[in-house]
C-alpha cells in the first residue's frame, strides 16, 4: 500500500513538471470527462486524498475552493501542505489498522461502514484512474504523457514483499 502512495506523489510530480510546458488557459480549459480541466483534476486528486485520510482519523474535513487554487502553483502549494500530513498517516500505516472501520452516513441517509484498508485502496484507484483521464487528454493535446509504469521507478522495498 505504502509503495502505491510512493507512486502516486511519484507520478502526480512528473504531471505537474509537464503541465510546466503548458499555458496556464490550456490547464483551464474546458474538457470532456474528469473534473473537465487539467488543472482542476489535478487539485481534485489532492483534495480527495487529503479529504479520506482526515475522515477516517475522525478529524475535521472542509472542502477547498478551486477558485482560490486555480493555477499550477497554487495547485502544487496544497498538495505540498495537505501532502505532509497524508504522508505522516501513510508511513505510519500497518496491519492493525486494515480492518478498522470506518462509518458514514451518505447524503441519501444511507449508513455505509468500510475498512480502512478498502478506504486506502479506493485513494490510490482513484489518483490512478484521474491520472489516466490526464493521459487522454495529454494525447488529444499531441503530447506524450507521463508513463504509467509502476517498474523502474525504484519504489519496491526489496527486504518487504508485503507492501501490497
Amino acid at each position: 500500500m505504502k509503495m502505491f502512495f510512493r507512486y502516486n506523489w511519484m507520478v502526480r510530480e512528473e504531471w505537474y513538471k509537464w503541465c510546466e510546458e503548458l499555458p496556464e488557459e490550456e490547464l483551464l480549459r474546458q474538457r470532456t470527462g474528469g473534473m473537465e480541466s487539467i488543472l482542476k483534476t489535478l487539485f481534485h486528486i489532492v483534495d480527495v486524498e487529503w479529504s479520506w485520510i482526515r475522515q477516517i482519523q475522525g478529524k475535521p474535513d472542509f472542502q477547498e475552493d478551486f477558485e482560490k487554487f486555480s493555477s499550477l502553483e497554487k495547485v502544487r502549494q496544497l498538495d505540498a501542505r495537505f501532502k505532509e500530513e497524508v504522508e505522516g498517516f501513510v508511513n505510519n500505516w500497518d496491519a492493525s489498522m486494515e480492518s478498522r472501520l470506518f462509518t458514514e452516513t451518505l447524503p441519501d441517509g444511507r449508513v455505509v461502514t468500510d475498512t480502512w484498508g478498502e478506504i486506502v485502496r479506493h485513494i490510490i484507484a482513484h489518483e490512478i484512474h484521474h491520472i489516466g483521464q490526464l493521459s487522454i487528454w495529454s494525447r488529444e493535446l499531441g503530447k506524450k504523457p507521463i508513463s504509467a509504469n509502476v517498474i523502474g521507478r525504484g519504489l519496491a522495498d526489496k527486504g518487504n514483499q508485503s507492501l501490497i
